[in-house]
């Protein structure tokens, strides 16, 4: 049977309650009592039970992190930081995917309160704000939404600058004197149409009209991305005249899309060049490293980590409702052979 705290208390002779201080980390006991009791612990195996403890301290300790996708290097490098931070503070990460089905997110998100978390992340793929959000922020618990967020919905959130990042990817490839710059969009969230909109932002400081037959759509974004790239760039090269260059909505898009161009026999970047978003380290296993726009997963990740330790600290210090916290990373663009200059 698993050890309890009575069984350490008998085995070392002090109250349950010295154990129970113990194991909290209270200052008020005598540091002789506590290595032995903290020794008795390790020998016996015992591990609290944080159920009947949050239950007591109205705390578990556990931060809950729903994700789109686990498969998606972009959101494993935020749950690794995020992680890595929350655990530095006392607190550990529950982590869950929706595998990009909105009802499957809220199950997740109803099975995660269930356990009495200390707060909640979610990168949502619902079309629409869930009513299940304003309850969970009219109940109290910390809501952040991740990477995306939803018109009028007042919430705590951190993510890219979506627009800068098809901003610079467009601009840069401007730069390289491409004139048919092809768009392979994202969905119709707060994501892909940002990404969107710095596509067009920087055809309008150019000064040029974007042609409509040169933006063209995923059906998924996180689901065989790759596939969807390629047939996606397969519809854009039988165009006449074809593209000279793509900004792609995704770095597995991209990868995809370069499989295409490739296969038709064209070279990169002298026939197209291309650009991806995330920049998410698939560059040594290219034939052609791909050019992408860094949107800092691990910065988002451990920023997250931050706004949460200063919401919850501030539910202590502070009791009310609290302000609602906003971060926006910066993008940069990582040049590599996909687009460099001939």
């Amino acid at each position: 049977m698993r050890a309890t705290q009575k069984d350490i208390a008998e085995a070392v002779g002090v109250s349950i309650v010295t154990v129970s201080k113990v194991m909290r980390g209270h200052e008020d006991i005598g540091p002789e009592t506590r290595q032995k009791v903290l020794d008795k612990a390790k020998e016996l195996n015992f591990r609290p039970n944080l159920a009947a403890r949050s239950l007591v301290t109205g705390k578990s300790s556990i931060v809950g992190l729903v994700v789109p996708d686990l498969l998606h290097p972009y959101f494993v490098e935020i749950a690794k930081s995020l992680a890595a931070t929350l655990r530095k503070n006392g607190y550990y990460l529950m982590l869950s995917s929706s595998e990009e089905d909105p009802r499957m997110e809220m199950q997740e998100v109803e099975h995660l309160l269930a356990l009495r978390l200390d707060a909640l992340v979610v990168a949502s793929c619902a079309p629409a704000v869930p009513k299940l959000f304003s309850e969970i922020q009219d109940q109290g618990t910390p809501l952040i939404l991740l990477d995306r967020s939803f018109d009028g919905f007042r919430c705590n959130f951190i993510g890219s600058d979506n627009a800068q990042m098809g901003y610079l990817a467009t601009q840069h490839l401007f730069s390289l004197k491409r004139k048919r710059i092809a768009h392979i969009r994202g969905p119709e969230n707060s994501i892909g149409r940002g990404r969107f909109d710095g596509y067009l932002k920087a055809f309008e400081e150019e000064g040029l009209e974007p042609s409509p037959k040169y933006v063209v759509g995923t059906t998924t974004v996180d689901v065989d991305s790759t596939v969807q790239g390629r047939d996606a760039m397969k519809r854009l090269l039988a165009l006449k005249p074809r593209p000279d260059a793509v900004f792609c909505y995704s770095d597995p898009i991209a990868i995809g899309a370069m499989d295409a161009i490739l296969e038709a026999g064209l070279r990169i970047p002298e026939d197209i060049a291309v650009v991806g978003c995330g920049n998410l380290h698939y560059d040594e296993h290219l034939r052609v490293p791909l050019t992408s726009v860094d949107q800092g997963s691990t910065r988002i990740g451990e920023r997250a980590a931050k706004m949460l330790l200063s919401i919850l600290d501030s539910k202590v210090t502070s009791p009310g409702k609290p302000a609602i916290r906003r971060a926006i990373e910066p993008a940069r663009i990582i040049i590599r052979e996909s687009s460099r200059r001939s």
